[in-house]
């Protein structure tokens, strides 16, 4: 399986997808013009993933700021990483800075709807 490895852009989040080493990250801003289309390879990458995950899927999310169309996309990824979860350990590593309130409830609002154990993450400025 190929590696996603996007660059960020003031606008697109960075994303690192490995399925080799099983670590999944997304950092930075998603504010795309397209989310669906941004994400779709991503979703897409992880149905193929499913079939054949790493025993230990870290997934680390890093997001200064999203927007409500990234925020249905990156519940999408959620979705299909709780396949995976089926049958294979997947921990989610939401990290917020110390003073982001609204980041922090973004990440419980995600851990109160899916099936995933989220480690919520505090990063001091």
């Amino acid at each position: 399986m190929d590696t996603i490895n996007l660059e960020g852009s003031p606008k697109t989040p960075t994303v690192n997808f490995d399925a080799a080493t099983g670590v999944i990250e997304i950092k930075g801003r998603s504010i795309p013009e397209n989310s669906v289309e941004f994400y779709k390879p991503l979703v897409d990458w992880l149905d193929e993933y499913a079939n054949n995950p790493h025993d230990d899927t870290q997934v680390n999310i890093q997001l200064e700021y999203f927007n409500t169309s990234s925020s249905k996309c990156i519940l999408d990824v959620f979705k299909k990483l709780e396949v995976v979860k089926a049958n294979k350990e997947v921990v989610i590593n939401w990290y917020y800075e110390e003073d982001d309130e609204d980041m922090l409830e973004a990440g419980e609002d995600y851990q109160s709807i899916l099936k995933l154990p989220f480690k919520m993450i505090e990063i001091e400025e």
